[in-house]
């Protein structure tokens, strides 16, 4: 407590905090047992940095961002996982037979000594962060390192548990074990906490691969060597959770978790896959919490008023179109709450029903016993729905009944796989659907693919080359001047300069023209061609616009719409 008030009246002294502050910061500190420094930062109170360089010049001591320099493996080494864990500090560098660490709180002299002790050598303190030293301590030990301490502690050393070479009662056993519990609620704790979308574990033959997809990129997680021994054991601890089999190791699975944290509910979609090194595991986070609106999903006004109009009609079909993981289901689910009422029957056939819709009749495929999209579709006809939404159509078959529904008074929603919007019609035609079918029935195409957006944290201006500018300016009718932002990176958007998503769209609305156009088989080009002249956007033109207001980068949307050409 002393320590904490002498540095307190440091801060207050160089004009970091004021004496209101600090009695804010001590009376919150009584309760977390903190360090004041780390308590003043959460609040809000006074910046990391600003505290840190007062206490630096005040103490003579060395002020470092931890998790901005290359630390040597031999001095990782020096410390255990387990003693940098429970004391929260980070070995950084080691001369003269002295290891520096840094640590938030450079008072504690009792760690000091606790260190000197434990090591044999001589140790002396740098200031870090709270914040950086544990994500320093993940990244450099690997996520569980100490769990994987305690569990050799225990046992003296891992032996390796091969699905093949264990009896179910022993892997059911060692499932229930603390450890393997613990280290498999760290990877999903990490993976909620980095905002990840998916994980992938993925066995190879000398490694364990832990990856987060996080804005839509993958991420590697270090986690230790060792914890390949374990990793049959952790995929069994998986598969009882989601109800799955354990004992079948050589076909494919799939199953659900639902689990609580402090914001809600979370529900986790749980995928096996038999390879040559054990079972890759895919779990897919899906948040109860999420949000089902159209102005959330990132549509210009203008193209949100075309998408409001198409829904709101009384027939016809929607198609969503783009990439697996573009973001489809999403504008689909968002369309569907947009018009759901008590006055309209909704029924949606899935493969896999991610997100449960208040009012809403969800069907589940499943083809092993003949329940596909094309038989669902028959026997929701004769529920009398409003509006039906298909997953996806994958085949002919689903394909022709899905525009049938439409043509006979139902609004239909669904999704294809294609490149652009204009492609869709194409790939309806070359499935078997006669161009009169496409024609009369289709009302909107929307195309879309998700961008990364800019880091508000971290947000500067940006000076792009003159080729860049006059792409945009090519694309981007204004009359004001074109200022364009990218993410310097920070801790918060783990130096990526991205954090989040939105959506870009290519929106074509069927009108008489292009349906003559469909009835005389005209070209994919030719069709895009004539609804651009109509006044529609491109997705990599639409793009431009969101870098031009300063919401994604140019990069980011050339990543994503790279293979956009233009038709003046």
């Amino acid at each position: 407590m002393e320590n904490n008030i002498l540095i307190g009246r440091m801060l207050i002294d160089a004009g970091v905090i004021n004496s209101e502050q600090l009695q804010a910061g001590l009376a919150e500190q009584k309760k977390s047992h903190e360090f004041i420094c780390t308590t003043l930062v959460k609040l809000g109170l006074a910046p990391e940095e600003k505290i840190f360089n007062v206490l630096s010049r005040q103490l003579n001591i060395p002020y470092i961002r931890v998790n901005r320099v290359g630390i040597e493996p031999s001095v990782i080494r020096m410390v255990p996982a387990k003693f940098a864990i429970h004391y929260k500090i980070m070995p950084f560098e080691f001369k003269n037979n002295t290891l520096t660490i840094a640590m938030a709180d450079p008072l504690d002299i009792r760690t000091l000594d606790n260190m000197r002790l434990l090591l044999g050598v001589e140790v002396k303190s740098a200031l870090s962060g709270e914040p950086e030293i544990i994500d320093a301590i993940r990244r450099y030990y690997g996520l569980g390192a100490d769990t994987l301490e305690k569990i050799m502690d225990k046992n003296g050393e891992v032996k390796e548990s091969t699905p093949g070479g264990q009896k179910i009662e022993e892997l059911e056993g060692l499932t229930e074990d603390a450890s393997v519990v613990k280290f498999v609620n760290e990877i999903l704790s990490e993976a909620i906490k980095n905002h990840a979308t998916d994980i992938h574990l993925e066995p190879f033959q000398d490694e364990l691969r832990t990856r987060f997809r996080i804005d839509g990129i993958l991420y590697d997680i270090n986690t230790p060597k060792d914890i390949k021994y374990l990793y049959a054991s952790m995929v069994s601890r998986i598969k009882i959770m989601a109800n799955l089999n354990i004992a079948e190791r050589r076909l494919p699975q799939d199953g659900r978790i639902k689990i609580r944290i402090s914001e809600g509910e979370l529900d986790l979609r749980i995928s096996t896959l038999p390879t040559a090194f054990g079972e890759a595991v895919h779990i897919r986070i899906l948040s109860s919490r999420f949000f089902l609106e159209l102005e959330k999903l990132g549509l210009f006004p203008d193209d949100l008023e075309i998408i409001e109009q198409a829904i709101k009609k009384p027939h016809g079909i929607i198609f969503v179109t783009g990439p697996t993981g573009s973001g489809k289901s999403t504008t689909l689910y968002a369309s569907l709450s947009r018009i759901n009422s008590s006055g309209i029957k909704i029924i949606t056939v899935e493969d896999p029903i991610e997100y449960q819709l208040r009012g809403v009749n969800q069907l589940q495929v499943n083809p092993q016993i003949g329940f596909t999209f094309a038989n669902a579709l028959r026997h929701m006809l004769r529920h009398d729905p409003d509006v039906m939404m298909v997953g996806e159509v994958r085949d002919s078959e689903t394909a022709e009944i899905a525009i049938r529904s439409a043509l006979t008074g139902h609004l239909v929603f669904s999704t294809l796989h294609t490149n652009d919007a204009a492609g869709a019609i194409a790939r309806l035609i070359d499935m078997g659907i006669e161009p009169f079918l496409v024609s009369s029935s289709l009302e909107c195409l929307v195309a879309q693919r998700l961008v990364r957006l800019i880091c508000p944290k971290c947000k500067v201006a940006a000076k792009p080359d003159d080729e860049v500018l006059r792409q945009i300016e090519n694309e981007v009718k204004s009359d004001s001047k074109i200022e364009i932002y990218e993410g310097k990176g920070c801790q918060d958007c783990r130096f990526t300069g991205y954090s989040g998503r939105t959506g870009i769209y290519e929106i074509l609305t069927i009108t008489e023209p292009i349906r003559e156009l469909i009835l005389k088989r005209a070209s994919t080009q030719q069709i895009k061609q004539k609804a651009i002249a109509d006044g529609m956007h491109t997705l990599r033109q639409d793009g431009l616009q969101k870098v031009f207001s300063g919401i994604t980068t140019f990069a980011e949307v050339m990543r994503v719409a790279q293979e956009e050409k233009f038709s003046k």
